[in-house]
């Protein structure tokens, strides 16, 4: 059997990609069971494996029942998998079952066991956790997936191994297929909400994103943090991807920072004066042309409302009369007589 090590050496740069038609398969599964919200759901996850991608393409759902209470206690149904599986292996024989995946959101206590049963399947079974909850979960600023691997842990005081889980990276792709019929699904997610106004989806959208901005840099803070005190071990790789991100700065914003001296302080201070009223000036610019072209739609809107108000009127006004209509170059050609101009009268 493998050490720790030689597991972890294996799985390093294992990475799961996860395809949108499995989120949104398990999102489906979640909504149509009817069990409680509080309780999990449980799938098979089908794919190809190649030792450093683990491409999970397709899935289904599986019968599963758990004691919340008693976490030893659970029943999955092994013939229902075996027999999807079959058909599936019909539909398309190069996805294989890989794994599976169930709703957590957070790990328990039978996921070794559920993890050992599905060794029957597959020699190294991959555990994906979706995040489904539409709101507090790691959707909200991030993937809404995790991905593990079950390793032999070997204690250093030569006690007995114990079993547990290693984290890998996870990732979404799709084909350009899904990519179409995702853009689809957005769209027609997104219709009702153009049209109640689409300055207040720009504005949810962007709080979002500063969300799970903000939740990024309180991660890359509490990072440095324990490296700093010696809590964790330097990851260079982590090192050199900061160093990438600040040194796309613009030149004097890093003599901003707490903690970062510079030699011609005063200076670095004026160059990010001048960077902060460039990017203000800038901004201000753009705010101008979108002030601007608001202020000029709302007065043709205005001039079109007075506009049917008085033909609204006219019309109330006056049932009999015909509404004016403005005058257009008639197509038919005229007459001959019409044509000739009128002799002077002698």
């Amino acid at each position: 059997m493998a050490t720790t090590s030689e597991q972890i050496n294996a799985l390093a740069g294992t990475s799961v990609v996860v395809h949108p038609l499995v989120l949104l398969s398990v999102v489906d599964h979640a909504h149509r069971s009817p069990t409680s919200a509080k309780k999990r759901v449980l799938g098979v996850l089908l794919g190809q494996n190649d030792g450093k991608t683990v491409n999970v393409a397709n899935s289904f759902a599986v019968p599963f029942e758990e004691d919340e209470k008693d976490p030893k206690t659970w029943f999955l149904d092994l013939d229902y998998v075996e027999s999807m599986w079959e058909m599936f292996r019909k539909v398309n024989a190069k996805e294989k079952p890989i794994g599976f995946y169930h709703t957590g959101p957070t790990l328990r206590s039978s996921d070794l066991e559920i993890s050992e049963l599905f060794k029957r399947f597959v020699p190294k079974p991959v555990m994906v956790i979706v995040d489904v909850r539409p709101t507090g979960g790691r959707g909200d600023t991030g993937i809404p997936t995790d991905a593990y691997f079950a390793v032999e842990e070997i204690k250093d005081d030569g006690t007995t191994t114990q079993k547990t889980f290693m984290h890998v990276p996870s990732l979404i792709s799709a084909e350009e297929a899904e990519e179409i019929g995702v853009e689809h699904l957005l769209r027609d997610i997104s219709a009702p909400l153009s049209t109640s106004g689409s300055l207040s989806s720009r504005v949810s959208a962007q709080l979002s994103a500063l969300k799970g901005l903000h939740s990024r840099l309180i991660d890359i803070r509490d990072y440095l943090a324990k490296v700093l005190a010696g809590e964790m071990a330097v990851n260079h790789q982590i090192i050199y991807n900061l160093q990438d991100v600040f040194n796309l700065l613009p030149p004097g914003m890093m003599s901003g920072l707490d903690g970062v001296s510079s030699e011609d302080d005063v200076e670095g201070g004026k160059g990010r004066l001048e960077v902060e009223k460039s990017f203000r000036v800038a901004t201000n610019d753009q705010m101008l042309v979108v002030y601007l072209s608001s202020l000029i739609r709302a007065v043709i809107a205005l001039h079109n409302l007075v506009d049917n108000k008085l033909v609204n009127s006219r019309a109330e006004s006056d049932p009999t009369e015909d509404t004016p209509v403005p005058a257009t170059p008639s197509a038919v050609p005229a007459s001959e007589d019409a044509k000739k101009p009128e002799e002077p009268k002698k």
